[in-house]
């Protein structure tokens, strides 16, 4: 007997196992970069992640942990599979939603399908599934550790539940679907907050239920409620809860004088104990809809309740532990997101407003010994009144970010934007950029996977491409079949049925437009942000599936319906193809390991119960996984640079963490609090004094308080300045030339004093914690610094630093050659065994792996890092060991697995130098190629002087320099010839 529901189902989970099979079979078999190998550590252990926070995700991923069956180096492959899998169940729920939306689009009652009808309805929802399954965007998020995944799967829930509950009869039973929505929701704010910009949609829904003559007043006032209610439970339940939690907590332990948590006790029992009485009193007196309301908030709080685990597990001061939200004032603060400042939304500044004071906003608290104790106060700029406008967009007074608002504006420096300059930038840049080409990037193809590169149309299929573009596994053509059959859709879901079109519309937009608005994008990110509206995509893949049935009906008329609808899928059925076959190779990540080798490659080589500074995020999270999960030297202790500014991050360094011991500090608490005098140290000379001053003295005097290096602040505190721009450290230098410290053929630089200069005006707090570790430490630790630690500190110490790998080691040792840029001082026996013995090459020499540019970057770190052992060899006459080095690297990185960057420049010198002629010549002519072709395609297009432009007339520069020194006048000639043509064409 034909039976729908069964079909449907089996269907939807064949849909499931399809995606399951090709994430599965394309996941990372470790930590990927960016957050992941944060995510994976704090979840394998249960530590604190960066604010907000996502402790439901991390919960289950702890599960997921245990597949792993006490293999440390299997924890990050089997909570990649959470991914897998949440992703396999975002293509379930939006098939079966799909199915729904057929069944209402075409008018037709399940029970009464035919099949004909069947298979138009299922081979739709297939096809749109399928679409948004090997979306660029999705498919990226679905084989690593991160939010989206199960984010996308939470909204692909609710959605489906919402579209469920309009097919369901019966009060009661409808009602106990919304608890369930309202349950699930709460659940999906412990991952992420996509879930809740489904709202306004979902109220169309229940909207249309219950009103059967709907009208545009209802519509509006449906969206402005649903509005109101996303509002409050972003802007009240999620932050405000805690909040007035918080105030509780104030007043009850400051001004009552209870002790600590007994303010959130009352809060607590007050707050539950109005709710169950709101919840009896409406069930008593039969108010349906505010008892409905009660229960829906209870199943919210009940879902956002995994939060508790934050604080419970700082409680207990995990290794990981970002803000230490132990209590209720740093855990509001951890939940505001407050370290990473505002942006201006409806009201604010342009870029080039002059601040023109402050304003001292809410006090700061810190647990003290029986209350909270106030530190500091929020600060605010004021801005110039006259250089404010409604809507900012161009807001950011970063240089950086001004110097980018005027190239894409066209603005001269110095000249004044306008409102239309405000608005060019939103269209342009945040709609157009940062939503619009993503857009594309999914439904009609991507150029690259370079930063910054374009989407592609037809067209672009049948072009002759560079190397640098045919050989990039990010350029994918889709001949825009997905983007037309979603454009179909949207028309035909018009014309046959208003109510989802708009129901959908407004998903779509909220998704996607809101976020725009929302998050008011500067003009520059660190990294692409398309997983941001992968929401937006989601909704757009099912006007794809829609427009199978658009294209159905339009065959119809020509021939029999149950071919047309066959016919119909089977065509539309070429764009998901066409999708996987494209997306493969750039979403294959099985057989990847550089992320967590590039980790173990900084710590390897390092020396026992060593310090080592780190930069930011990228260059630190695959340090902590490697560290907590796979227990890999444990003896070093990292320290984030952009952390060590706060004091919740200085205490964790004054605690032992597995084997790595506290570090040893003069300052004390006191010293180095929020909001106090250390905070910053201002330059400011004092009378008399003259040249470098004792960097230790300083340290002592900042200590004791001292009144000459101390000015009063505004507020009625102190600030303390910095009376030189110059300090020195003095050397023992008898004692470290008697002991191991300094290797024997870097001995004739150690130096009786370190001098070094202040890069800025003044000092922030992890430079005088840096200095006062320096000072104190006294060569006993070993100090290392990462190439971006080492640029971010506030003091100039690249003279003092000899390189020992990918790290920077702090010696007492003055590089003869510190004027020149980027060349230290290196231990060449030390990074001669680290590069060709420690160091982990996992899958460089495999072209079938796929390396994105973040991991192509790392890789020219690594080069770059080994053509500076290769110099240092060359310069001390060992020309063997140069030689062993340079083959070693091309055969362990070759340029068929990760292609050649700029850094093969220097390679070409090197092999020339080790007497490897042929072999330097064959890499130069192929790089050489590459360039000249990336000229002409530039050229052939009439594109401007791009970075690709820039950098290939460099390189061909820089190679006939190399030929013209090794006499091979011939070819550099013919390099010469081009090159001049390409300079002229390209304006010089």
């Amino acid at each position: 007997m034909f039976n729908y529901k069964k079909i449907n189902n089996y269907t939807g989970w064949i849909i499931f196992a399809i995606a399951v099979v090709v994430y599965w079979m394309t996941v990372e078999p470790t930590a990927s970069f960016w957050d992941c190998g944060e995510f994976i550590a704090t979840s394998y252990k249960l530590e604190v992640s960066h604010p907000p926070g996502a402790p439901f995700f991390m919960l289950i991923n702890r599960m997921f942990s245990f597949l792993s069956m006490g293999n440390p180096l299997k924890i990050a492959y089997w909570i990649n599979i959470s991914s897998v899998l949440a992703s396999g169940f975002t293509i379930l729920f939006l098939y079966w939603t799909l199915t729904m939306l057929g069944l209402k689009i075409m008018r037709i009652k399940r029970e009464l399908a035919t099949k004909q009808q069947t298979i138009m309805i299922m081979g739709a929802a297939a096809v749109g599934a399928l679409i948004y399954a090997f979306s660029d965007s999705f498919w990226f998020s679905a084989v690593e550790a991160e939010v989206y995944a199960m984010s996308s799967m939470f909204t692909a829930l609710v959605v489906w539940m919402m579209f469920k509950w309009e097919f369901i009869e019966g009060e009661s039973d409808s009602m106990r679907w919304l608890i369930m929505i309202a349950y699930v929701m709460g659940l999906s704010i412990g991952v992420h907050l996509l879930n809740l910009l489904t709202i306004p949609g979902l109220g169309l829904i229940y909207y249309y239920k219950h009103y059967k003559q709907p009208t545009a007043k209802g519509v509006i006032g449906t969206l402005a409620i649903s509005s109101v209610i996303l509002l409050v439970i972003n802007g009240i339940v999620i932050p405000g809860l805690p909040t007035w939690a918080g105030d509780f907590e104030l007043f009850f332990v400051n001004s009552v004088g209870m002790p600590f948590g007994s303010g959130i006790l009352i809060f607590c029992f007050a707050f539950i104990g109005a709710l169950t009485y709101g919840i009896y009193l409406t069930q008593k007196r039969q108010m349906v809809a505010f008892s409905t309301i009660l229960l829906s908030l209870s199943f919210i709080l009940i879902g956002y309740s995994s939060f508790l685990i934050v604080p419970i597990r700082s409680g207990y001061n995990p290794p990981i532990d970002e803000n230490n939200p132990d209590n209720i004032v740093s855990f509001v603060s951890y939940l505001k997101r407050e370290q990473y400042g505002t942006r201006p939304l409806f009201y604010g500044q342009y870029y080039d407003a002059q601040i023109t004071g402050t304003e001292t906003g809410a006090p700061i608290y810190t647990k003290g010994k029986d209350k909270y104790e106030i530190v500091d106060h929020k600060m605010e700029y004021k801005f110039d009144d006259k250089r404010q406008t409604i809507f900012p967009r161009i807001w950011s007074n970063s240089p950086r970010h001004v110097q980018a608002y005027q190239e894409q504006l066209g603005l001269r420096p110095g000249e004044e934007p306008k409102f239309g300059d405000n608005l060019k930038f939103f269209f342009t840049h945040q709609v157009g950029t940062m939503f619009m080409r993503y857009f594309m990037w999914n439904f009609s193809g991507r150029e690259s996977d370079v930063q910054g590169a374009n989407w592609v149309g037809i067209t672009d299929a049948f072009q002759k491409l560079p190397p640098s573009l045919e050989n990039n596994k990010g350029h994918n053509v889709y001949f825009m079949l997905p983007l037309i059959l979603g454009l179909l859709g949207v028309f035909f879901n018009f014309n046959k049925d208003k109510k989802s079109f708009l129901i959908l519309s407004i998903l779509f937009l909220a998704l996607g437009a809101a976020l725009v608005l929302f998050l008011n994008s500067p003009p520059i990110e660190p990294r692409e942000r398309d997983y941001i509206y992968v929401g937006s995509f989601y909704i757009f893949a099912m006007w794809c599936g829609i427009g199978v049935l658009g294209l159905t009906e339009l065959l119809s008329s020509k021939i029999d319906a149950t071919q047309a609808a066959i016919v119909a899928i089977l065509v539309s059925m070429a764009a998901p193809v066409i999708m996987l076959q494209q997306n493969w190779d750039d979403h294959d990540r099985s057989g990847r390991y550089f992320s967590v080798d590039s980790a173990r490659n900084f710590l390897a080589g390092l020396a026992p119960n060593a310090i080592l500074f780190t930069g930011g995020d990228n260059d630190t999270f695959p340090l902590w996984y490697v560290q907590e999960v796979e227990n890999f030297r444990t003896d070093v202790r990292v320290i984030v640079l952009s952390y060590f500014n706060t004091d919740w991050y200085i205490d964790q360094m004054t605690r032992q963490a597995y084997d790595s011991k506290p570090l040893p500090f003069t300052f004390e608490e006191q010293d180095y609090k929020q909001g106090g005098p250390n905070d910053y140290a201002m330059y400011q000379e004092l009378p008399g004094l003259k040249g470098a001053i004792d960097a230790k003295q300083y340290i002592s005097l900042l200590k004791r308080g001292s009144s000459q290096l101390q000015l009063p602040t505004r507020s009625g505190g102190k600030m303390s300045i910095v009376p030189s721009k110059q300090m020195y450290f003095d050397v023992d230098t008898a004692a470290v030339l008697n002991s191991n410290l300094v290797p024997d053929q870097l001995k004739k630089y150690v130096t009786n004093q370190l001098v070094w200069n202040i890069k800025n005006n003044g000092l922030e707090k992890n430079t005088l914690m840096l200095i006062d570790l320096i000072t104190n430490n006294n060569w006993k630790r070993p100090i290392y610094f990462n190439n971006t630690s080492l640029s971010s500190i506030g003091i100039d110490l690249s003279p003092y630093v000899v390189q020992e790998g990918n790290v920077y080691r702090l010696l007492p040792v003055r590089n003869p050659n510190a004027g020149n840029r980027g060349e230290y001082l290196v231990d060449t026996e030390k990074m001669y065994d680290n590069v060709m013995n420690k160091f982990a090459y996992r899958g460089l020499n495999d072209p079938n792996v796929y390396y994105d540019e973040n991991y192509r970057n790392f890789v020219m770190n690594t080069r770059s890092n080994i053509n500076s052992l290769v110099y240092a060899l060359l310069k001390e006459g060992d020309i063997d060991k140069a030689k062993n080095v340079i083959n070693a690297t091309l055969e362990r990185i070759p340029d068929a697995a990760v292609p050649y960057d700029y850094t093969v420049i220097q390679t070409v010198r090197f092999l020339f130098a080790t007497g490897e002629t042929d072999k330097g010549l064959e890499v130069l002519k192929t790089v050489a190629d590459r360039a000249i072709a990336t000229l002409q395609y530039n050229e052939d297009h009439n594109e401007r002087l791009t970075r690709d432009v820039q950098m290939s007339m460099m390189m061909l520069g820089e190679f006939i320099t190399t030929l013209k020194h090794e006499n091979d006048d011939e070819l550099a000639q013919q390099y010469d010839t081009i090159l001049k043509h390409h300079y002229a064409r390209f304006g010089g």
